[in-house]
């Protein structure tokens, strides 16, 4: 995801739930570090939901904020967070058909 994007997020997350820039920032932030992360150091394959209750897991104790609010602030997200996975899932399918080959 592009920079720009980022903060397209955060702007209609911020707007669309009652928490403060900041708190959002990071936990955007933060779950999409982590879904990189993941794309770039796993070679497994997961399937969605499995992964969104991974990020928020890992977004919970990264950032220190509670669960309802880290999961309202994903789920409010859902849109480039599914542009996120599906990059994942890209990349991991790439990466898989390389080590076969």
């Amino acid at each position: 995801m592009t920079e720009n994007e980022i903060h397209r997020a955060i702007q209609y997350v911020t707007a669309s739930t009652s928490y403060s820039r900041e708190a959002v920032s990071e936990i955007v932030r933060t779950g999409l570090a982590e879904l990189t992360a993941l794309a770039t150091t796993s070679s497994g394959r997961f399937d969605r939901e499995t992964l969104v209750a991974y990020v928020c897991s890992w977004t919970i104790r990264r950032t220190g904020h509670p669960e309802p609010m880290v999961r309202e602030v994903l789920d409010c997200a859902g849109r480039w967070l599914d542009d996120m996975y599906a990059k994942v899932s890209r990349e991991q399918s790439e990466l898989l058909q390389q080590s076969d080959g």
